[in-house]
C-alpha cells in the first residue's frame, strides 16, 4: 500500500466515507467488535460508544446454555492470547429474554454468533432469534464438533458445509447470513464456495487456532483445559493469507480478522479482499481499541490517498495477483 501518494487538492480526511455494505446489511464503518472477546455487547456500554462501531458479534449461542471450560480461562501467549472459554453462554431463550431487550436500545449492528453440536441445534437458534427483533445477522460457529458424525468439525469438509449451511439457509428468512470459517483446512477456497453455494451471504475469515502453552515446571497448562484457540497478532500473517486465498476463490463479501490493533492492520486486510474487519484480542488489553480504530481510519485512509472501501478492497490483488 502506497501512502505517499498526494490527496486530491482540498479533500481532507472529512471527505472519507467509511460506510459498507456487507451483503444486504449496510454498516456505518467496517470495524466490528469480534465474537468472544466482546460479551454480549452490554458488558462495554460503559467503556465503549457501541453507536460508534459498525456493530458487534456476540459471543456465541448455543440451544441450551453451557457453563464452560474449567479457569484459568486465557493466557498471555508470545504475541498472542490462549483461550479456552468452552463456549459459555446463557442459551439462545435467555438471551431473547435478558439481552435482547437492551441491546434493541442501541443504534448498532448486532450480529448474533450461533452454533451448535448438531444441524438440529443450529436451526433452533436461527429459529427462536427470527421472531425477535433486534438482530442484524446471524453469524455461523461451524468449528463445532457435528456429535453425530463422531466429533467431526462442521467446517473441515465442503459436503458438511454446504449441508449445515443449507439448513441454516432455510431457517433464516430475514436476515444475512455469515459463516465464520475454520483456519484448519487444506484449501480454504473449497470451502468458501461450498458455503458460498449453500447460501452464505458472508465470511468471516478466520476462528482462532488451536494451540497450547504449559508451565515445564509443573508439566501442566497454563489453562484450565489442555489447549485454547491462539488469537492477537502473531496469528495476523497467516489469516491475511486466508481472506486473499479466500477473496480469490468467491464474490462474498469478507470479514477478516486475527490479530488487528491499528489502522494500518484494517487497511492491510482490506487490501488483501476483507469488505470489513472484527476486533479481538486487542479490547482486552483497551476496551476501547475498537472506537479508536473508527477515529483514526479516515486519516489512513486520506494518507493512503483512498476515499472509499471500494477503492482499497482487493488491491493488493489487482496490482499483484
Amino acid at each position: 500500500m502506497n501512502s505517499s501518494s498526494a490527496a486530491p487538492h482540498g479533500r481532507s480526511p472529512a471527505d472519507v466515507d467509511l460506510s459498507v455494505s456487507v451483503g444486504t446489511l449496510r454498516l456505518r464503518n467496517p470495524i466490528l467488535a469480534a465474537s468472544g472477546t466482546f460479551g454480549y455487547g452490554l458488558e462495554f456500554a460503559h467503556l465503549v460508544n457501541l453507536e460508534a462501531l459498525g456493530g458487534f458479534v456476540t459471543k456465541g449461542l448455543s440451544r441450551e446454555s453451557i457453563e464452560g471450560s474449567p479457569a484459568p480461562r486465557v493466557c498471555e501467549t508470545p504475541s498472542g492470547m490462549l483461550n479456552a472459554i468452552g463456549l459459555q453462554n446463557v442459551g439462545v431463550r435467555a438471551f431473547v429474554a435478558e439481552k435482547l431487550p437492551v441491546l434493541r436500545k442501541i443504534d448498532t449492528s448486532v450480529i448474533v454468533n450461533v452454533f451448535g453440536y448438531t444441524l438440529e441445534d443450529y436451526v433452533e437458534v436461527i429459529r427462536t432469534l427470527e421472531g425477535e427483533e433486534g438482530v442484524a445477522a446471524y453469524e455461523l460457529n461451524i468449528s463445532c464438533p457435528n456429535v453425530k458424525k463422531g466429533g467431526v468439525q462442521f467446517g473441515h469438509d465442503p459436503s458438511t458445509v454446504a449441508e449445515v449451511v443449507g439448513e441454516a439457509r432455510k431457517a433464516a428468512q430475514k436476515r444475512s447470513l455469515w459463516v465464520k470459517l475454520s483456519p484448519l483446512v487444506t484449501d480454504i477456497g473449497l470451502i468458501a464456495k461450498a458455503a458460498v453455494e449453500a447460501g452464505a451471504d458472508a465470511l468471516t475469515v478466520a476462528n482462532t487456532y488451536p494451540a497450547m502453552a504449559l508451565d515445564f515446571r509443573s508439566s501442566k497448562s497454563k489453562l484450565g483445559s489442555k489447549t485454547g484457540g491462539l488469537s492477537g497478532p502473531a496469528v495476523k500473517p497467516i489469516t491475511q493469507r486466508l481472506v486473499w486465498e479466500t477473496f480469490k476463490a468467491v464474490e462474498a463479501p469478507i470479514i477478516g480478522l486475527g490479530g488487528i490493533e491499528t489502522a494500518a492492520d484494517v487497511l492491510e486486510y482490506l487490501s488483501v479482499g476483507a469488505t470489513c474487519v472484527q476486533v479481538g484480542t486487542a479490547s482486552f488489553t483497551d476496551p476501547r481499541v475498537s472506537e479508536g480504530l473508527v477515529r483514526e481510519l479516515p486519516k489512513a485512509f486520506f494518507q493512503a490517498n483512498v476515499f472509499t472501501l471500494n477503492e482499497i478492497r482487493g488491491r493488493f490483488i489487482r496490482e499483484n495477483g
